[in-house]
């Protein structure tokens, strides 16, 4: 198989799947820039991620995204992780899939609440029954993470160096 070419890393993956954590160690082990979209919205508004949405709602808050991933998907060497409803629109997904290579980092719903449990920083969370709405949000979005993903990654098991060793490994650069 001939060697691809890898100029950028994109992670995508609902919220507790590490993809903050295990970016870092890619970008780190590569010696890439790493940045979260996420923090990059908030540094570009000065606000934290919940006002945005209590200010402007979700719809809002995607509007943002969606400049924030187009501007980060034109770089080259960084590794990116996206916030986990980043593949909701498809100018995100076509972005993330044409500018890099998509790694799915699949995460049960049982490890999401595992590490998600004490973040009080995530609004769709914030319900009376948590665990539902990651249910809920996986159903949704597993089909468009799959469509998206040059690669899928189980991290259920593995430390987060680990993951991100394997991932170099599959993608040949280690």
């Amino acid at each position: 198989m001939p060697q691809v070419r890898v100029s950028n890393i994109f992670l995508v993956g609902p919220m507790g799947a590490g993809k903050t954590t295990i970016g870092r160690q890619l970008a780190e082990l590569l010696r890439w820039e790493f940045v979260d979209s996420d923090h990059e919205i908030e540094a570009r508004t000065g606000a934290n991620i919940p006002w945005i949405f209590d200010i402007e709602g979700e719809t809002g808050f995607r509007q943002r995204e969606t400049l924030v991933i187009e501007a980060l998907t034109q770089r080259q060497h960084i590794v990116l992780a996206t916030g986990g409803g980043a593949i909701m629109r498809a100018e995100n997904r076509a972005a993330l899939h044409a500018r890099g290579t998509v790694i799915y980092l699949e995460t049960p719903v049982e490890r999401q609440l595992e590490r998600t449990a004490r973040d009080h920083n995530r609004p769709l969370l914030q319900t009376p029954d948590p665990r539902a709405k990651l249910t809920s949000l996986l159903a949704e979005r597993d089909p468009l993470y799959r469509e998206v993903a040059h690669h899928i990654m189980p991290t259920e098991r593995s430390s987060a160096r680990d993951v991100a060793f394997h991932i170099l490994q599959v993608l040949g650069l280690r």
